[in-house]
């Protein structure tokens, strides 16, 4: 699925692509922490819905989508690669989840958004719940949103 951006964006379906997919994921929300590679994937990746942001076989944005409910959506693992932020990437990504949640009948979508997100979630929408967890005892999160 396509929505209208700039940006193409992809669902990763080869190994290569799914390869490049999970080092974005690691080297912006694992690695700073000196968390291990393989640390950025869980038993959930199989049941969701993926979707990356490519140019010339560069990943610059992954994020991905889950159902937990029959009208909800949840956004996880958001990331843009640190030479690309700032661009409109992210706002794309979103979007395009979104957009996707509707097609699929979710009449919500939410996220545990780190600290330093939150500002950008807000400029999209959406609404801080609660304060939610505290990740690698240093970032915290909030649930946070929106009414597709």
């Amino acid at each position: 699925m396509q929505t209208d951006t700039p940006f193409k964006i992809v669902s990763p379906k080869t190994e290569e692509e799914f390869k490049q997919y999970y080092n974005l994921r690691w080297r912006i929300l694992r690695k700073p922490w000196n968390q291990p590679e393989g640390s950025e994937q869980d038993a959930s990746d199989d049941n969701c819905y993926h979707a990356m942001v490519v140019n010339n076989n560069i990943v610059y944005g992954i994020a991905r989508l889950e159902f937990p409910t029959e009208n909800s959506a949840q956004l996880r693992y958001m990331a843009v690669d640190d030479c690309y932020q700032g661009q409109g990437i992210g706002h794309c990504i979103v979007k395009h989840m979104e957009q996707y949640a509707k097609n699929n009948n979710a009449g919500e979508l939410f996220l545990n958004a780190r600290e330093n997100a939150v500002i950008f979630y807000k400029k999209l929408g959406y609404k801080t719940t609660e304060k939610t967890y505290l990740l690698f005892d240093s970032i915290q999160h909030y649930k946070m949103m929106k009414f597709l």
